[in-house]
């Protein structure tokens, strides 16, 4: 199978939270636990039990392995469920340079 992402998927242990964007640009104050299953500088691979719409945005905040956070939106584009999960796919949107960055440091160590 060719791999068509831009990006090389990083498999890592690390804390999200998902803030709901309406249309409105008003966030809505509900919070979503999910675990991440990969992330790359253009995206994140997760799963959680709550079923979430593909083509909404959530203001997000990622708690990486040195304790930094990475603040983004996020774009949901893809979903399956199995056995009562539902498995993410999302895009980032907007992230800043010095927080790609941040994910470019984390390969570049995990690949020592």
């Amino acid at each position: 199978m060719e791999e068509k992402r831009r990006d090389k998927r990083l498999d890592l242990d690390v804390r999200v939270q998902l803030e709901r964007l309406d249309e409105e640009e008003i966030t809505t104050l509900r919070f979503v636990h999910v675990n991440v299953k990969n992330m790359s500088r253009s995206g994140i691979g997760f799963q959680c039990s709550e079923k979430l719409e593909i083509g909404t945005y959530y203001n997000t905040e990622i708690q990486i392995w040195t304790k930094e956070k990475i603040e983004t939106v996020l774009e949901i584009v893809r979903c399956s469920e199995t056995d009562g999960e539902y498995q993410y796919g999302a895009v980032f949107i907007g992230m800043m340079e010095k927080e790609a960055l941040k994910i470019d440091i984390y390969q570049m160590f995990n690949e020592l």
